[in-house]
């Protein structure tokens, strides 16, 4: 599957099962965007080990479980 081209959002995406979904997504091409709600360092952490495999990351913090933080 390439994913070239396409973005994916993957909330948790810091630690755990999340952290390798976005290691998968990003080997198949996509860029990630890597959420966490308090995990800064891991999905940070994260995001450097994506960009320095060549691939497109970018970690935001946000509680999607708060209707008005996703809203903003």
């Amino acid at each position: 599957m390439d994913l070239a081209g396409q973005v994916a959002l993957v909330t948790g995406g810091g630690r755990g099962i999340g952290r390798a979904c976005c290691q998968a997504l990003a080997r198949l091409g996509a860029t990630v965007i890597i959420n966490y709600r308090r995990s800064r360092e891991a999905a940070e952490g994260l995001e450097k080990e994506i960009v320095g495999e060549g691939g497109g990351a970018r970690a935001y913090q946000a509680d999607v479980s708060d209707s008005a933080a996703v809203d903003a």
